[in-house]
Formats: structure tokens, C-alpha cells, sequence
């Protein structure tokens, strides 16, 4: 005790190098530790930040509205099925692939029909019979005027503000939102029109969904 290392045994001096050591690697090491956290938190502040200011550019952006999807929809599909009934020519209104199908004629007219049951429904008025366009329109002429009259009456309905599309109405039997009603319609509309592509393509002619956009 009171010797310098230089004066301690062999044995002395390596026990004290060995606990200098272990001192200086313990400090090195609590060190090394402190600088992992440390820049783990900076590393998490960082990307909290990058996150939160990438939420807000987010949420600032306006969200799109079911109603907006549901009135797009329903101008796409009436635009096809105008174009359609404008490019097949008055003498092919009375094809029909098979005998048990509607005629192309008839097809429009009970889109016609049908857009006014349909909308009717979601504005609260009365409409007439769904089949009454099918069971007395022939003609090219008055079944195009037909499809645009329906169009210009659904209109109204899908111009209603989403407030008014959720209020319930009664469609076929049913409790039904009047926006879920002009779903239905949009649906409807639809799957006539894939009707329609069926006999354009059969009658050698391009429907309008394929057709380069105007």
C-alpha cells in the first residue's frame, strides 16, 4: 500500500492494469449506450415529425365523397348508353340476338322507364308505370328523346345534397336510403348497358366504352 505500480510486484501491477481496463471499457461501453439511445430518440423524434407533417398534407387534401363517386357514375353510364343509342341506326332498333331477349329498342326503352321508377323514388314523386316507354316506343326518334327525358329527371335526384340521400324511402317493398336507391340505378343502368356493348359488337359496330375518349 502507498507504492507506486512501477514499485508493486509483477502480480500487483497486472491486477491493477486489469481493473484499469475493465474501468475504461465499463466507461467506454455506458458511453457507447448512452450515444445508441440518444440517437435512437433523435431517430424517433425525427420520423415523428416526418409522419405527422405527412398526416396533416394528407388530411388537408379534401376527401372525395360517395355521393360525388355515385353522381360520376351515373354521367358515365348515361353518356354510354346516349352514344349507343345514337350510333345504331333506326333500322337495327328491332334486332335482337335470340328470339326470348328484348329488342335493342326495347332495351333502351326499359332503361328509360326504369331511370324514372328509380329516381322518382329518391325525389319523393310519383312515377308512371316502369314499362310504359317499352310497351308504347318504337321508333329511334322517340326512344332517344325518352333516354334524354329520363336523364334530365334523374338529374334532380342525383344533384340532391347527401343530407337528403340519407333519408329513407320505400322501393320494392322495402325501407330503402334514397342513396342507396340511386345505386341501384346506376346499377341497373349498367348491366343494360352490357347488354347494349352485346349487340353492338353482334351488329359489327364499336361500342362506346371502347371507343378513344372524344
Amino acid at each position: 500500500i502507498g507504492k507506486s505500480p512501477a514499485d508493486q510486484p509483477p502480480c500487483a501491477r497486472q491486477l491493477v492494469a486489469r481493473h484499469l481496463r475493465s474501468s475504461r471499457e465499463r466507461t467506454l461501453l455506458s458511453l457507447n449506450h448512452v450515444t445508441v439511445i440518444r440517437a435512437s430518440l433523435l431517430w424517433t423524434v425525427a420520423l415523428g415529425a416526418a409522419l405527422f407533417g405527412q398526416s396533416r398534407s394528407i388530411s388537408a387534401q379534401p376527401a372525395r365523397s360517395s355521393v360525388a363517386d355515385l353522381r360520376q357514375s351515373w354521367m358515365e353510364v348515361t353518356r354510354f348508353l346516349s352514344r349507343s343509342t345514337s350510333a345504331v341506326p333506326d333500322s337495327l332498333f328491332v334486332y335482337k340476338p335470340v328470339a326470348t331477349v328484348r329488342t335493342f329498342g326495347q332495351l333502351i326503352a326499359h332503361v328509360a322507364g326504369a331511370q324514372r321508377m328509380f329516381c322518382a323514388a329518391s325525389l319523393g314523386e310519383q312515377a308512371p308505370p316502369e314499362d310504359d316507354v317499352e310497351k308504347s316506343l318504337i321508333a329511334k326518334t322517340d326512344l332517344v328523346k325518352a333516354l334524354d327525358e329520363s336523364n334530365s329527371y334523374c338529374a334532380r335526384a342525383y344533384a340532391l345534397p347527401a343530407a337528403r340521400l340519407r333519408e329513407s324511402v320505400e322501393l320494392f317493398g322495402k325501407r330503402r336510403t334514397k342513396e342507396s336507391v340511386l345505386l341501384m340505378n346506376v346499377t341497373h343502368d349498367y348491366e343494360h348497358y352490357g347488354n347494349v356493348v352485346t349487340y353492338m359488337r353482334l351488329l359489327g359496330l364499336v361500342p362506346p366504352s371502347s371507343q378513344p375518349t372524344p
